[in-house]
């Protein structure tokens, strides 16, 4: 692993690739907008409809786009998106299985466990990895 290669880099690239492609397969399961609309499970597993497949794709991309920006960028990717994880899994728990977020995003108890996993990684990701200030330089790949 190279120098700038941090824990949270590793969470925004790996994590943020997965999701875009997450959505873009989730649109084979469900296309549909609504409230929630048509609901399908990606592999038999993970509820999704076009929002949740919309969200999948955004918040992978920001993922990707904070890899590509630096370490700086990918802790702060990994330490708020890991926190939005917990909280949305913790809503998920709370609201039940079966049920959608916002009345238009689709979960199941399965999305509720990922989205814990997700978070929690994020988060330690984030805690793990060196902070970088602003307009410091990257280190030196090697």
């Amino acid at each position: 692993m190279n120098k700038s290669m941090t824990p949270a880099s590793l969470y925004a690239g790996l994590i943020g690739s997965v999701l875009v492609v997450a959505g873009v397969i989730g649109f084979f399961y469900s296309a549909s907008f609504g409230s929630p609309g048509s609901v399908d499970a990606v592999f038999g597993v993970l509820d999704v409809n076009a929002w949740h497949n919309i969200v999948h794709i955004l918040t992978g991309a920001v993922g990707v786009f904070a890899f590509a920006s630096g370490p700086r960028a990918a802790r702060m990717y990994a330490l708020i998106f890991g926190a939005i994880y917990i909280v949305v899994a913790l809503w998920g728990f709370i609201i039940g299985g079966g049920e959608s977020i916002l009345g238009f995003i689709p979960i199941n108890d399965e999305d509720n466990v990922l989205h814990t996993v997700l978070g929690l990684l994020g988060v330690g990701a984030g805690i793990a990895s060196p902070e970088v200030e602003a307009g410091q330089a990257r280190p030196a790949p090697g």
